[in-house]
């Protein structure tokens, strides 16, 4: 070695560096992170491992799921992405109302989202497409019309026509003991007889709006009841088709049955798989709805700062939680809408 090289080695000195070359809270909010990547890649790996194991799944449009509407809030939460970015390159800047700005649209995208998401879930409970058990009492979604999915129906018929017949006794009921007021009154004899005379046209005019409906639901549920206590298979997956037709798999429309057309109705419906596509969907989406819910109080908690480059790293770590919940969706939404 030279004498040039050696005092040149003799002068170099080396830093040690105590720990990780980030913040601390970049740090911790990584660590966060991988136990929610193995938490959703345990839920994912989940999905895959039964929708694809199954023999049946339901396709979209029998369980009221929508492509474009998934797409359309694919498309918001990818652009809250972005705008999160915006927002920390803004507060790089010393730009505190433009990272506001930009931290405010964030904000309304993902309420957008979730608004999207309740309107999505609203289709489904209408229908009363949600997880339940096999075989519990308040099962609503049967895989196969047989004899469970007949007694089901018939358990509900029978809740109508008796909620019909209550509703009759209440009405006269009700005017029986209005009847017996005026007796216990001893009022002149015309003017009882006058409060009767009135009391019986009321009841008459109140008995022609409500009649109507009740001859209604005794016309739609008393062939129902007569189909469901068939043994036949052809008359129950006939009735399943009455109450909600379902279309072929390549048709994307949704055919609209006794339930879409009387919203009282509220009968069992037949879906294949249905039951265990609901349970995935609701788990899924549930768990991503959760973390979209803490995503946006954490904007909201963040609003009153002002943003510098000294405090750009909130914005950062947030948007980085941001990032993966987008992350998740981009993989939820391909899996749960076009496989």
């Amino acid at each position: 070695m030279s004498h040039e090289a050696a005092a040149h080695a003799h002068h170099l000195k080396l830093q040690y560096q105590p720990a990780l070359p980030l913040r601390n809270g970049k740090l911790f909010l990584w660590l966060f992170l991988s136990t929610e990547i193995m938490f959703f890649a345990a839920l994912i790996g989940m999905y895959i491992v039964l929708r694809f194991g199954a023999t049946v799944w339901p396709v979209p449009h029998a369980v009221h799921l929508s492509e474009p509407i998934g797409a359309f809030n694919t498309f918001v939460l990818i652009c809250s992405s972005v705008t999160i970015v915006l927002a920390l390159e803004a507060a790089k800047s010393n730009k505190s109302d433009s990272a506001k700005f930009w931290l405010v649209l964030t904000l309304a995208l993902g309420t957008v989202f979730l608004g999207v998401k309740a309107y999505e879930y609203s289709a489904k409970f209408a229908h009363k497409i949600y997880p339940t058990m096999p075989g519990s009492t308040y099962q609503n979604i049967y895989d196969k019309a047989d004899f469970y999915y007949g007694s089901a129906v018939k358990t509900r018929c029978d809740e109508i026509l008796d909620g019909v017949q209550a509703e009759e006794k209440a009405l006269d009921k009700k005017y029986e003991d209005q009847a017996a007021a005026l007796a216990e009154q001893k009022l002149p004899e015309a003017e009882n007889k006058s409060k009767l005379s009135a009391l019986a046209e009321q009841k008459t005019k109140e008995l022609a709006e409500l009649k109507p409906t009740w001859d209604k639901k005794r016309e739609i549920v008393t062939p129902l009841l007569s189909d469901a206590k068939s043994s036949e298979p052809a008359v129950l997956y006939k009735l399943a088709a009455e109450i909600m037709p379902m279309a072929a798999p390549h048709d994307k429309r949704h055919l609209h049955g006794l339930n879409d057309e009387y919203s009282w109705l509220s009968m069992p419906i037949v879906i294949p798989g249905g039951n265990m596509w609901a349970s995935t969907y609701f788990t899924l989406t549930g768990f991503h709805a959760i973390h979209v819910i803490v995503g946006l109080i954490a904007f909201v908690l963040m609003m009153p700062k002002t943003f510098t480059a000294a405090n750009a790293g909130l914005i950062e770590n947030v948007g980085l939680y941001w990032h993966f919940v987008d992350l998740v969706w981009i993989f939820l939404f391909p899996l749960l809408y076009l496989f």
